[in-house]
């Protein structure tokens, strides 16, 4: 009965589970814009625009890439060197 009980647990708490996207580098956020579940978005969005102020010279205009669409699927972000 107990193994039955903690697997509907962990299944409710998959279910309702959100992202964390605070645990993310500024870089992985940038790269996942526009590919985030829509029941996501809210906290993407608050915690991508808590990195804004923050962001490098670099990271802002690879953020501004991303958001106009210059920057295509396969094109991988680099890290500043």
């Amino acid at each position: 009965m107990g193994k039955i009980a903690l697997i509907i647990f962990l299944l409710f708490s998959f279910v309702f589970a959100e992202e964390d996207y605070s645990e993310m580098s500024t870089q992985e956020l940038i790269e996942i814009i526009g590919y985030v579940k829509e029941e996501n978005q809210q906290s993407f969005l608050k915690e991508l625009n808590s990195r804004i102020p923050k962001m490098s010279e670099y990271e802002k205009a690879q953020y501004e890439k991303r958001l106009s669409g210059d920057i295509t699927q396969e094109e991988q972000i680099e890290d500043e060197k």
